[in-house]
């Protein structure tokens, strides 16, 4: 009996069966505390290595989606410039000048967000995230002609993905501004 009258937990029970008159409960509450501590070790998996998560990252075309992505920042940031001027004719003063700012804003992103700053930060988060197992796993996925045509293809799914969310949400942006410049509107007539 477990102290207090009450029964011993199951696992105790088990084991006091298994050596009834050998052990007393402290022994047998060490060795159950034993065996969970080697079940919990055997369980925990270990972090990737450094040199995993740069395997993969290699494999995954990791680098390359970080640059794409900082042109795309780019050129995103010149088209909504030129968007703000729909309609408007330029002069070519006025083109130099929304073509300045991109090209100074780009070199200041490329130096924030280059890959000798990034790449530790991306081990880190995979080590936190992934275990070595399933970064081996992701290696050999991304090593294979499937995950090559992955990595290859992604590019253009993102690109059409991206068209065809513009395509939708266009329609409800001007929606959502319509609505909020009537709300506006009827909020500053109802002083």
């Amino acid at each position: 009996m477990a102290t207090g009258g009450q029964p011993p937990p199951p696992i105790l029970d088990r084991v006091s069966r298994r050596f009834p008159s050998k052990l007393g409960p402290s022994m047998r509450k060490l060795i159950v505390l034993l065996t969970a501590t080697a079940f919990c070790a055997a369980t925990y998996a270990a972090p990737p290595t450094e040199d995993s998560i740069n395997t993969l990252m290699a494999a995954a075309n990791t680098r390359k989606l970080i640059e794409n992505f900082l042109t795309y920042v780019t050129e995103s940031i010149q088209k909504g410039m030129y968007a703000s001027f729909e309609g408007q004719t330029l002069s070519e003063t006025q083109k130099r000048t929304l073509d300045a700012i991109p090209a100074k804003f780009d070199k200041e992103i490329r130096d924030q967000m280059s890959w000798d700053k990034l790449r530790p930060q991306y081990v880190q988060i995979y080590q936190e995230t992934f275990t070595q197992k399933e970064v081996d796993g992701l290696i050999a996925f991304y090593k294979s002609s499937t995950g090559a045509a992955f990595v290859s293809k992604m590019p253009l799914v993102m690109q059409k993905s991206q068209a065809m969310m513009q395509n939708r949400v266009a329609p409800l942006a001007e929606k959502v501004n319509a609505a909020m410049a009537k709300a506006v509107e009827e909020a500053r007539a109802s002083k």
